[in-house]
């Protein structure tokens, strides 16, 4: 098991040596895949440096991008101009899902615990009144969440159930069917889950339920913008161009910060007086009109910044 502190330490490495053992990482999995691994590609700016390195050691290694439907024009675009992309598709939409599971909303770990609690599950249930315990110390969880149970009182159905539907399972399918295991190019740095599977499992994980490679697990959102400018990598336009403010003494980009799905409502409480919504808007008018008057994300967002 490894500690917050060794990933931190290995979060403050320069990008140098950051870059080399992501390097080690996948050669270590594609060696012990026997070549049986692909990249999985959203488009984003994260995946787009883990695919820049792995097909600098790869060239032929299989990218698969999977079209939920819910990306952004411009990553669609930029998918399609990249050589070589197998596109693979869920067996239903985000409308059906939300129909069917709920809502996305905070983050997956908190939607996860409203689902299971309004469903009576008991350890659900403990986190949001703040009571559930440490298994190993005793101690009140780090993992409790009371100031979400307002969510239990929504008029919406909430769920985290949309990733595993429109992302996870055509991954899967395509996994069964290949028999290739995945890289991924997500970072601890997203989420306590992400954190919590590095901690669990490091970078390569093979004794999991799912074998799998996080190579870039101990970066940054600085080092990916860091790399794209330092390498000149493409990324897709709806990012705009990366840049560093002296000001703010860090990376940035001048369009959006993240792409992600459009219409999801994780890490909405984070972006701001003005929200993805709000600029979507202004930036994408008829997608923006679909979540509303379609996707009914007007009566969530609504709800959630009327409990804040």
């Amino acid at each position: 098991m490894r500690t917050r502190e060794q990933l931190k330490e290995l979060q403050a490495l320069p990008l140098d040596r950051k870059t080399g053992f992501t390097i080690s990482r996948i050669v270590e999995f594609y060696n012990k895949t026997n070549g049986k691994c692909y990249v999985s590609y959203s488009g984003g700016k994260d995946s787009c440096v883990l695919l820049h390195i792995a097909r600098k050691l790869y060239f032929d290694i299989p990218v698969v991008f999977c079209d939920t439907g819910l990306e952004y024009p411009e990553v669609k675009e930029h998918v399609a101009i990249t050589e070589d992309v197998q596109v693979i598709r869920p067996s239903i939409n985000f409308r059906e899902v939300i129909d069917g599971f709920g809502y996305p909303v905070v983050s997956k770990e908190v939607a996860q615990t409203i689902r299971k609690a309004r469903m009576g599950q008991r350890d659900a249930i403990s986190k949001l009144d703040g009571t559930r315990l440490d298994t190993k110390t005793g101690k009140i969880s780090q993992y409790n969440i009371p100031k979400y149970k307002y969510l239990l009182d929504a008029p919406f159905k909430i769920s985290e159930q949309c990733c595993d539907t429109l992302k996870k399972e055509p991954f899967k399918r395509y996994e069964k069917e290949t028999g290739r295991k995945p890289i991924l190019g997500t970072m601890a740095s997203e989420s306590v889950m992400r954190r919590s599977n590095w901690m669990r499992y490091g970078c390569n994980s093979f004794d999991g339920k799912r074998i799998i490679s996080r190579p870039m697990s101990f970066w940054t959102e600085q080092d990916v913008l860091h790399y794209i400018f330092v390498r000149g990598i493409k990324i897709p336009s709806v990012y705009g161009e990366v840049t560093y403010s002296a000001v703010d003494k860090k990376w940035l980009t001048t369009g959006v910060s993240r792409t992600g799905c459009i219409f999801c409502l994780f890490g909405l409480k984070y972006d701001g007086p003005i929200n993805r919504f709000d600029r979507l808007k202004i930036s994408h008018p008829k997608l923006y009109k679909y979540c509303i008057d379609i996707l009914g994300l007007d009566k969530v967002i609504a709800f959630l910044q009327g409990a804040q």
